[in-house]
């Protein structure tokens, strides 16, 4: 491993499960908010390839507007958690440049961006899903758990310089969701069909499942992966 993770902010504390064998692609997993990289860390070895290393960073401590200001975790601040709640545009753009530094840096180390594949929970699925939709080289896939698109009114139009029209998208949501609604992760889905091929979008929902995750969307989570993430 050459390169310095140091230039990358969020790459030096990140947790990395590295492969068992050669690694030939990558998955960069954001988490929700006030949550860290650790426990998707540990999702993530669960379902892990020997051939593809997992990148779990953690976001860094800004007051959030949502929870009365309090300093947690965030990737930007929320201001509110329904469609037409205004949105941190600033902070989901810097946000989103600090993931693409994360994809640059893999592709300098020999993992190319096409065998690299964004995803996230919640807050970090709304990054994943905005940072491949903005991204100007072609990304293997997106995993987009109980989450939305951020600044979606400025869609399509703001995906107009990506290379991924074409991205697989798999959306996983609890169809008991109480902060997420899954009708918003539905609205959302429909949204990205207008962005990408919509055949390239699944939107599965999950029966008793709140505002978290369970082992059949794990599954299907690993079923992903291992399909846009191939050995080679």
């Amino acid at each position: 491993m050459c390169g310095n993770n140091m230039s990358v902010p969020l790459l030096a504390e990140a947790v990395t499960v590295s492969g068992t064998e050669k690694e030939t692609a990558a998955v960069i997993f954001l988490h929700g908010l006030g949550d860290t990289g650790h426990g998707w860390a540990d999702a993530m070895t669960a379902i892990r390839l020997p051939y593809v290393k997992y990148i779990c960073p953690h976001a860094p401590r800004i007051p959030v507007t949502l929870n009365m200001k309090m300093t947690m975790p965030s990737w930007f601040d929320l201001m509110g958690l329904t469609p037409e709640a205004p949105e941190d545009e600033a902070g989901i753009k810097r946000a989103a440049e600090n993931i693409k530094a994360i994809i640059d840096h893999e592709a300098k180390n020999g993992i190319p961006p096409n065998r690299i594949l964004l995803g996230g929970f919640s807050q970090g699925g709304a990054l994943s899903l905005y940072t491949a939709l903005t991204y100007q080289q072609k990304l293997a896939g997106v995993v987009a758990l109980s989450c939305w698109l951020p600044l979606h009114k400025t869609f399509p139009q703001a995906a107009s310089g990506s290379a991924n029209k074409d991205i697989p998208i798999l959306q996983c949501h609890g169809e008991m969701d109480p902060m997420i609604p899954s009708q918003f992760g539905a609205l959302t889905a429909e949204k990205l069909k207008t962005i990408v091929y919509p055949q390239r979008v699944t939107f599965r929902t999950y029966p008793g499942l709140m505002h978290s995750s369970c082992p059949q969307e794990m599954a299907a989570v690993k079923e992903f992966i291992e399909k846009q993430l191939p050995r080679i």
